[in-house]
């Protein structure tokens, strides 16, 4: 079972740009200003300043998704947490707004509503749920 990662961004809400510029710190792992702005501009049909790419990594940093650390004159980001920890996270949030409905006729509608590998997939998820019950019963 995949747990919540121990690091947790500030702000999960991101904007285009933000997604965009955080994927591509992704897909190179470590990346300047200059990385970022090269790879947007590759595309011949964008336009993008140097400074904005560099206030949306700070932001991105304020924000808890990237750490960075000065080589010389130069800024390297990194991020944080991984794309797969990210979707864990978002993940999770949309489940506690859905649930925040706190409507048990809302949950069963969706639950009726459901095809057969979408209920194969929630049996599946309740049985890890017992399993860790399980588990933290048998710590205690």
């Amino acid at each position: 079972m995949n747990p919540l990662p121990s690091h947790r961004p500030k702000h999960l809400s991101l904007g285009p740009l933000e997604k965009e510029i955080l994927t591509i710190v992704w897909e190179l792992g470590c990346a300047t200003v200059k990385n970022v702005h090269e790879r947007i501009l590759a595309d011949p049909e964008r336009e993008l300043a140097y400074t904005s790419v560099t206030t949306v990594l700070r932001r991105l940093t304020q924000k808890g998704w990237l750490t960075y650390e000065k080589k010389g004159r130069a800024f390297s980001w990194k991020p944080l947490i991984s794309r797969q920890e990210a979707q864990v996270l978002q993940a999770h949030e949309q489940l506690n707004r859905f649930l925040a409905v706190s409507n048990p006729d809302v949950v069963a509608a969706f639950a009726d509503s459901l095809d057969t590998t979408s209920v194969e997939q929630i049996e599946a998820i309740a049985q890890r749920i017992q399993a860790a019950r399980r588990a933290r019963e048998r710590e205690n």
